[in-house]
């Protein structure tokens, strides 16, 4: 090939950087590449500007290129570039042939958009070949090798026909030319054409995630989930439930959610499943972080259903968590060491009358002396049934002392046969004895508004224990005939089992009956007296065959 002194190409170096803007330009954010190439032929027109030293003119041309698409967005093309250019020197036409094979990579960046890089080599022919003698204005001539470098651009005007456009740089290089030296060129040319693409298909979305197969990582994400650009599932919460088919996207961590990622909470205590401790506890009831029942006061009725959560260590309670004062000594039931004091007697902080000796051991736990608040309607009625009261079937049993127990005025008293069993040990279990705090109008069955508290909670135990059955039993004191009585309580007890099934307790787990005055808890005739034989009671009930 013919040598020419070389001249600076600093214009080439511009024309090379702005091809580079035109692959930043082109690349931009659009839907996932829809179809799978596998052939590419294209054809195009071109413009060829030659290096200075070649002393040819800038011509238009043609190309064309025969292409195949491999995995991970490459492609190998054969293309041949054919130019007739005007020679600087003398009024001849030279003919510019490159035979070149190149490898490309491709950014997909639309539906059928695509930009490349492209790198090769291969062969330029200047002309015809050399002749032996040459002068210094004959028209370059010769072969010499190629090395290609480049950038372009594909556009689709449907899915398989395509614009192209390319900016491309050829190095030239041979060893011809006189006295044995070099020939080094560096040419320039753009092309535009179109391509069609043979044998495409279309690329699937078998999840109908947003993200074709080819690039989806995770092909089988549930329908309706949030993917990442690899389209795999995220999960903010880490519950199993990917986003988008979450329905509560916040669950706390280890908390148990269903099919739709909220958390499950079976009794209701607002700690959610997986994080309970206590999974079965007794609605109402107030719960620690751990979802277990807490018991303030420690006498086995949790917080919720305890009307009294502050009795004192020691005392026993009835079904609502409530101490009793059999004796009306103002020491409270399993603090009194002396239980059946006298009525009206003065006693000491034990329960016990000066010089008395106790009948019952102290209390594990110490606690204060006095009365417990009352939140009674009745302050004089009990809270709990006397442990020395007779039962159904059993003879009344005498004071431990041996002897039998006497009122004021020495005679001994007549205990009624009653039961009332003890408190069941455990949380929310149904004990017999009075319900405090349930009072009605003198002689009449309407409640008194300050007995709905007790009710409320009452119902709240029922509701706890569906499958138990309870009696309320109405009770009144001697001041009336025995039928008015009668009639008296049976109304009484309907009343208060009407409220309980308003308040959504089973009609079903309750029983009403009125006793009349026939079953009194003292024969005192006093006021003191008569307010606690005027009483509801509360007694579970065994289910019927």
């Amino acid at each position: 090939m013919r040598t020419y002194r070389q001249h600076p190409r600093g214009w080439a170096i511009g024309e090379f950087l702005a091809g580079l803007a035109l692959v930043v330009v082109c690349a931009q954010a659009g839907a996932a590449q829809q179809r799978k190439y596998l052939v590419e032929l294209s054809a195009g027109g071109a413009l060829q500007s030659f290096d200075s030293d070649a002393l040819l003119k800038s011509a238009a041309g043609g190309v064309g290129r025969l292409g195949v698409w491999l995995p991970l967005n490459f492609s190998i093309e054969a293309e041949g570039d054919f130019t007739s250019a005007k020679s600087k020197t003398r009024d001849v036409k030279v003919g510019v042939k490159t035979f070149a094979l190149s490898a490309l990579y491709n950014f997909l960046i639309g539906a059928n958009n695509s930009a490349y890089l492209k790198l090769g080599g291969g062969s330029t022919k200047y002309g015809s070949d050399c002749p032996a003698v040459a002068s210094a204005n004959d028209p370059i001539c010769g072969r010499s090798g190629a090395f290609l470098g480049g950038v372009g651009f594909r556009v689709g005007l449907t899915p398989t026909l395509l614009v192209r456009g390319e900016g491309l740089v050829t190095l030239n290089k041979s060893k011809e030319g006189p006295s044995g030296a070099g020939v080094s060129l560096s040419n320039f040319g753009a092309s535009l054409g179109l391509s069609l693409m043979l044998g495409s298909k279309p690329i699937l979305d078998a999840d109908n995630d947003g993200v074709l197969d080819n690039r989806d990582r995770c092909a089988d994400t549930p329908s309706g989930a949030s993917v990442d650009a690899r389209g795999c599932p995220s999960d903010g919460d880490g519950d199993g439930v990917p986003d988008g088919v979450d329905r509560c996207p916040t669950t706390v961590a280890g908390a148990a959610v269903d099919v739709r990622g909220c958390s499950q909470d079976t009794d209701a205590d607002n700690i959610p499943d997986g994080l309970d401790r206590c999974p079965d506890t007794p609605a109402g009831v107030l719960v620690d972080p751990r979802g277990c029942p807490k018991d303030s006061d420690g006498d086995q009725i949790p917080d919720g259903l305890d009307r009294c959560s502050d009795t004192p260590r020691g005392a026993t309670v009835d079904a609502l968590g409530c101490p009793g004062d059999e004796d009306g000594d103002g020491v409270l039931d399993g603090l009194d060491r002396c239980p059946r004091s006298n009525p009206g007697a003065s006693v000491n902080a034990t329960g016990c009358t000066q010089g008395q000796v106790p009948t019952r051991p102290a209390p594990t736990a110490p606690a204060p002396a006095g009365p417990p608040a009352q939140s009674n309607a009745n302050p004089a009625a009990p809270a709990q049934p006397p442990s020395g009261a007779a039962r159904p079937g059993v003879a009344a049993q005498p004071p431990p002392s041996g002897r039998p127990a006497i009122d004021t005025t020495g005679r001994p008293i007549q205990r009624p046969n009653v039961t009332v069993p003890r408190p069941a040990a455990g949380g929310g279990a149904i004990a017999a004895g009075a319900i405090p705090g349930v009072a009605f109008a003198p002689r009449t069955a309407r409640l008194d508004p300050a007995s709905y508290t007790a009710l409320d909670s009452l119902a709240d135990l029922l509701h706890a224990n569906p499958s138990a059955r309870v009696e309320i039993a109405a009770h009144t004191d001697n001041s009336g005939s025995s039928s008015d009585d009668l009639r008296l309580t049976a109304l009484q007890a309907e009343a208060v089992r009407d409220y309980l099934v308003v308040k959504g307790v089973s009609y079903q787990q309750i029983v009403a009956r009125g006793y009349g005055s026939s079953l009194p808890l003292t024969p005192d005739t006093t006021p003191r007296g008569r307010a606690a034989n005027r009483r509801v009671e509360i007694r579970p009930v065994a289910a019927e065959p």
